[in-house]
């Protein structure tokens, strides 16, 4: 099965690229994390589709070949209106309610559309992401986004060594054809992340009112009545298990399980375990 490229509007009319993996069924949509691309999802999304649902991956405002978004806004507000608009597209295009899966930013931006303008979805699987975060695990990433952001490497090679570093316990690929679908190749010969440093840089930047942002989100979790999976790593950076609890005890349908040799990074990590975890949620909420 091959994806279909289609597009979407967001809340500034800034253009949306996606694939559609179209096994014909409920739409799922698929939200990565900051500084990554559709691309994230491929395995998954896949595997979605083949069990007869329609996965659509996202790419984020900024991020892969969607608009990077001249007004600069890239707050967590700004990437939640997106999401309102993706899921209200989503279901008139395809005349059903969608589910929705997002790492990091991706889920993020989905439990703000949802707490702010619910009810939108049907379920939502959030991965490795709670309101609640550990502050030296954002800095670490945040840390090694910027790092690079502007100087960029003169190879493939360079970045993957890069990576290798930022995450040491995941076994290398041996081809750089995924890695070089994350980089841009610039006009001067380097290859830059697939992400708008304004991202990071611009006057409302993802660190604008974003503990505020996150504390709404929480006071607004025991009204959060959908259907909710958190899948965790368990040797995650940023979600350590008492926020995991935290979150199922406060959100009255969440539920969580942790993925063994996973980080921050679970899709990627686990993949295989990963995809288990979501389609056995997806299944069990189309059985019912």
């Amino acid at each position: 099965m091959t994806p279909t490229p289609i597009e979407f509007a967001g809340a500034e009319g800034n253009r949306l690229v996606a694939d559609l993996w179209d096994g014909h069924g409920q739409p799922v949509l698929f939200l990565h994390g900051g500084g990554q691309t559709r691309r994230a999802w491929d395995a998954t999304a896949r595997r979605v589709a083949e069990s007869g649902m329609r996965a659509i991956a996202v790419d984020l405002r900024g991020h892969g070949e969607s608009e990077w978004v001249p007004s600069g806004n890239y707050s967590f507000a700004d990437y939640g209106a997106d999401a309102v608009a993706l899921v209200r597209q989503t279901k008139e295009r395809f005349h059903a309610t969608p589910a929705a899966v997002g790492a990091s930013l991706g889920g993020l931006s989905m439990l703000i559309a949802e707490t702010r303008h619910g009810p939108l979805l049907d379920l939502l699987v959030l991965v490795d992401i709670t309101p609640r975060m550990d502050p030296e695990g954002v800095a670490k990433i945040q840390g090694f986004m910027g790092e690079r952001m502007e100087e960029g490497f003169a190879t493939l090679e360079e970045a993957a060594e890069a990576i290798a570093g930022y995450l040491p316990n995941r076994k290398r690929p041996r081809s750089l054809d995924g890695l070089r679908k994350n980089l841009r190749l610039g006009s001067d010969g380097r290859y830059r992340w697939h992400w708008d440093p304004a991202f990071m840089t611009s006057e409302r930047n993802i660190n604008l009112h974003a503990r505020e942002t996150m504390e709404e989100v929480i006071e607004g979790l025991p009204e959060l009545h959908l259907p909710v999976l958190l899948v965790r790593g368990m040797q995650s950076e940023l979600v350590h298990e008492e926020y995991a609890r935290e979150f199922v005890e406060t959100a009255p349908s969440a539920s969580y399980v942790d993925v063994g040799g996973a980080g921050h990074m679970v899709a990627g990590d686990k993949n295989d375990v990963f995809s288990a975890a979501v389609l056995d949620f997806l299944s069990d909420r189309a059985a019912a």
